[in-house]
């Protein structure tokens, strides 16, 4: 997911960055150690043969080679946008080609939704099972586990509006520190019983993945966690590019993650017990406490990169127009990643308390983790099959060979999680559905709200005429129209000459356009047309990682030889209120009034373009819909 911690890209080193991105990307699934094994075990049956322990040994190996490294390493970060990754820029991406494409639009916004569902549990089974170490360590502390894991996340969620640019910088070395340490232990758990190196041979895993029948096949859903952070690597490219990302990953995470899972199934083999954590027994006995609280600190880095995440994914959804407009405070001068959402916030900590409550345990929880995310990747290989057509120009043999081959294996771990749905993974895939609900119904009462709007326009020669018989009274300064209408006479425009009869000397119609790259070039923000002397229309153009700055493009306007006085503006904005249609032509009423209630509780434009509120006229009207 994305981050707000973001690095200059372009000055700093690839070392540097990389550090960086051990701290943001890696931490959801460098903390996979600390459930995946037990999980996979507990699936299995128990305490499997050696045979059998290498099997599960291989596919977890070969998980993390196939899926991270060879799938998204390879392939998927190369379909960047302009730089910048996750599913909803391959989404923007692909529709830069062709843009009525409902299948593709469908495909990523539910792939966006099924983030958010995972983006609530991941924090929960990080710090539960992080803080389930004290049972090792000190048994009678057992029933004070889910009440610090519900303070620790309850403290996460209420110090965000803080912002982290003061406590960013130690994220980085915090994290090679975990690595280092989970890639030590590893090789002590190898020195056990060496000869589980042999689990490298991928032989090992499919033989046990052909002769255990459903149990093979079940085994599946716990050997995905291994991987549920990979969509981070992707997600987060724009803020370190590919680069660093590969370098961190090959350098030590990858290294870090290969010798645990050996370690931990070494140690297994040589006669540990796996009714603990077998993750804890890897470390000596007098160094547990020690690692129990670096582990809980990786698991809140962790689980800080997920939250942080989910801001910047909104941001994308609300500037790309499927989100409704929420307050988005700025955290520090330092970069424009570096965001603060209050509403996602607030929501997502009482779904990540409400689950964390829910299961009790990250045994139970393991149940349901793991869906959302195959599901994701299941429909990331999906669109990565597009832009292998379309966009990388293979022909379609080779597409099918190559992404044919992820989709199987991905088809395969959502499967295997697909049976988990009854105990418990439900629960990410209900709050997906719900969230889709929302993104898709505020896009359809958008687009059914502009058409409102638009048969109330008329063409700008007929309302110039209008001005000129009786003439319009003009008062001193700039009036500034803000409105989606790109043609014809935008109808704040029309609603303000009838109720105040007159207009100022200096008029602007404006628009901004949202597009479907990251980021648009100063000499492309701005287009302007004289419709009449004094009279301007505006359009300004963001990419969807950007944020409108209304004044700076007043500015810029003026340097391109438009005539205003900047020294007095006054911004007009339309405020509407939905109505349904009598005629039964307009939305389904439940998505009338779920869109009605979106609308009522979004941020008002003015808040969210940051206009001086003393300077903002807002003028009401019923819209059917």
């Amino acid at each position: 997911m994305m981050s707000k911690l973001t690095v200059d890209k372009k000055t700093s080193p690839h070392a540097a960055l990389a550090l960086a991105a051990l701290g943001i990307v890696f931490g959801d699934i460098g903390t996979s150690p600390l459930y995946t094994l037990k999980t996979v075990l507990d699936l299995a049956g128990g305490k499997p043969t050696s045979e059998s322990a290498l099997g599960l040994l291989s596919l977890l190996i070969w998980t993390l080679l196939i899926t991270v490294s060879l799938k998204y390493v390879t392939f998927v970060m190369r379909a960047d946008n302009d730089g910048e990754g996750g599913i909803m820029s391959l989404m923007s991406l692909l529709r830069l080609h062709k843009h009525h494409r409902p299948v593709i639009i469908t495909l990523g916004l539910f792939g966006a939704a099924l983030i958010y569902g995972d983006g609530a549990i991941t924090p929960a089974i990080s710090v539960l099972s992080a803080i389930e170490g004290l049972k090792i360590t000190a048994p009678t502390l057992a029933p004070y586990v889910l009440p610090l894991s519900v303070f620790i996340l309850l403290a996460l969620f209420t110090v965000q509006s803080q912002g982290t640019a003061r406590i960013g910088w130690v994220f980085g070395p915090v994290m090679t520190l975990w690595f280092l340490v989970i890639g030590i232990l590893g090789l002590w758990g190898i020195a056990q019983h060496p000869g589980v190196l042999v689990a490298f041979n991928p032989w090992h895993g499919l033989h046990y993945l052909f002769t255990n029948g459903p149990k093979g096949f079940l085994v599946l859903g716990g050997v995905f966690l291994a991987v549920t952070g990979a969509e981070a690597l992707y997600a987060d490219m724009g803020h370190f590019g590919a680069g660093p990302i590969r370098l961190a990953w090959y350098g030590l995470v990858l290294p870090s993650l290969l010798l645990n899972y050996t370690g931990q199934t070494a140690l297994l083999m040589s006669g540990g017990p796996i009714n603990d954590n077998i993750f804890y027994q890897l470390c000596p006995p007098p160094l547990l406490l020690s690692l129990i609280i670096l582990s809980t600190t990786a698991t809140v880095i962790a689980s800080q990169s997920i939250i942080t995440g989910a801001y910047s994914m909104t941001r994308q959804a609300i500037q790309l127009g499927w989100c409704p407009r929420m307050k988005i405070t700025q955290t520090s001068s330092e970069g424009y990643g570096q965001i603060y959402i209050g509403a996602v916030n607030w929501l997502l900590m009482i779904v990540t308390i409400g689950i964390t409550i829910f299961f009790g345990s990250s045994d139970r929880m393991a149940s349901a983790y793991g869906i959302a995310v195959s599901l994701t990747m299941l429909l990331t290989t999906a669109l990565l099959f597009v832009v292998t057509r379309e966009i990388w120009k293979w022909n379609i043999f080779l597409s099918l060979a190559v992404v044919g081959t992820f989709f199987c294996i991905d088809a395969a771990f959502f499967c295997a999680n697909s049976l988990k749905i009854l105990d418990g993974g439900w629960v990410p895939l209900v709050l997906a559905i719900t969230i889709y609900i929302m993104m898709w119904t505020w896009r359809r009462g958008s687009i059914a709200l502009l058409k409102g709007l638009y048969s109330l326009t008329i063409p700008v020669h007929d309302f110039l005429e209008h001005l000129k018989n009786p003439p319009v009274p003009r008062v001193s300064g700039t009036a500034v129209f803000l409105s989606k209408t790109t043609e014809k006479t935008p109808p704040i425009l029309i609603w303000q000459v009838a109720l105040n009869k007159s207009l100022h000397k200096h008029l602007v119609t404006l628009s901004i356009v949202t597009t479907h790259t990251p980021f648009v070039d100063d000499d492309q923000k701005l287009t302007k047309e004289c419709l009449a002397p004094n009279f301007w229309r505006l359009i300004g153009f963001y990419g969807f990682m950007e944020k409108p700055d209304i004044p700076s493009l007043l500015r810029l306007a003026q340097k391109h030889e438009c005539n205003l006085d900047l020294s007095d503006v006054t911004y007009y904005v339309a405020h509407a209120t939905i109505m349904h249609c009598p005629n039964g032509t307009g939305l389904p009423l439940w998505q009338e009034k779920i869109f009605a209630f979106l609308l009522r509780n979004s941020t008002q434009i003015e808040e969210f373009l940051n206009l001086p509120s003393e300077r903002v006229v807002e003028i009401g009207r019923k819209i059917e819909i």
